[in-house]
């Protein structure tokens, strides 16, 4: 017997990308229901290659009988209709910012913190982090196993598609636009800036203290999820990518870590890929790691600056690892340890 899943969101990115990697992975579904707003009722969205699921309204759906949802709306609506699903019996598995910081909810990366899962039951959900917070404990969780990390340095370089398709649509018209002489302005509605041919130092809304909110959302939630004694100084920026997030990392430890040690040790963790050759090619970037399940890490070297330190590269799809995949896997640990049929 398997088991019944809603997909929030079904007609966004992450709603396509969740539905997609279900099939991929084999969930044990029986039941698939994709929901989203009034405006989205009647379209149509592949399971698979062979099974095409209509779209219903999510706010006259009955969540009754529903096991598990996977939510990717927007997060004024995950506020709303996330508690409505948990109080109707089902586990809530939100991908939005909503409920991320909710001392209640737990945030996790499933190769980092998959014990903090079995928090559900406080209020029936559970938060997916934000996409470059996940890939980047991805990596550092079996470093700090190994030499304990104090502090974190982080330079983001995110792809569009973490604004959603619209932040998409724009960069492709902007780009389009340059070569035929037309203004970017023109095309500029999701961006404070041309994205076209240009990087933007800002992503989210700025604060009182000139962090912008994804800046802040990297370091609360590092803190959450792997240890709230690190300190994290982040720094992230939009670029003219349309998938795939790629970060420069540079730790400080409490114990002495040389570059080999690191790499035989990611090398060996759950979900990290290491492709670190010193030479032309010897290393990922964001075009090679779309549509791919793994963060990839390259460029592992010392940093003789400080003591201990190490510096490294990594990248993933946000779409996926930042989003979908991480959701999914954490619907696997409640199927496999928490609700089994």
């Amino acid at each position: 017997m398997g088991y019944k899943v809603a997909v929030v969101g079904a007609t966004g990115n992450v709603g396509r990308e969740m539905l997609q990697t279900m099939v991929e992975r084999g969930f044990p579904a029986d039941e698939v229901v994709a929901l989203a707003s009034h405006r989205s009722v009647g379209r149509e969205v592949s399971y698979g290659d062979d099974k095409v699921l209509k779209v219903q309204d999510l706010a006259t759906f009955d969540f009754k009988g529903t096991d598990i949802v996977l939510s990717s709306p927007g997060a004024s609506v995950s506020a709303e209709f996330s508690p409505k699903a948990a109080a109707a019996g089902a586990v809530v598995v939100d991908n939005t910012s909503h409920f991320r910081m909710d001392p209640d909810v737990p945030l996790v990366v499933p190769e980092v913190n998959p014990q903090a899962i079995a928090g559900y039951t406080k209020k029936g959900i559970i938060a997916n982090p934000n996409c470059s917070t996940i890939q980047m404990l991805v990596a550092l969780k079996p470093l700090h196993d190994l030499a304990t990390i104090k502090r974190v340095v982080v330079s983001t370089y995110q792809s569009v598609s973490g604004g959603g398709k619209d932040a998409m649509d724009e960069l492709f018209n902007q780009t389009r636009g340059v070569y035929m002489n037309e203004p970017a302005e023109k095309f500029r509605k999701k961006f404070t800036k041309q994205i076209a041919f240009n990087v933007i130092p800002h992503i989210d809304k700025f604060m009182d203290d000139g962090m912008t909110k994804e800046e802040w959302k990297m370091v609360v939630e590092t803190k959450k999820i792997l240890d709230p004694n690190i300190e994290v100084c982040a720094n992230c920026v939009r670029v003219p990518v349309f998938i795939g997030h790629s970060e420069m990392v540079n730790i400080e430890c409490v114990k002495p870590i040389s570059a080999e040690t690191a790499r035989k040790v990611l090398r060996e963790a759950p979900g990290v890929s290491v492709v670190d050759h010193r030479k032309d090619e010897g290393y990922v970037t964001p075009a090679e790691c779309a549509g791919e399940d793994a963060v990839f890490v390259s460029r592992i070297r010392k940093d003789a600056s400080v003591e201990n330190g190490l510096n490294f590269w990594c990248v993933s799809d946000n779409l996926r690892k930042g989003a979908a995949l991480n959701a999914v896997q954490i619907a696997e640990v409640l199927v496999s340890d928490y609700l089994r049929k």
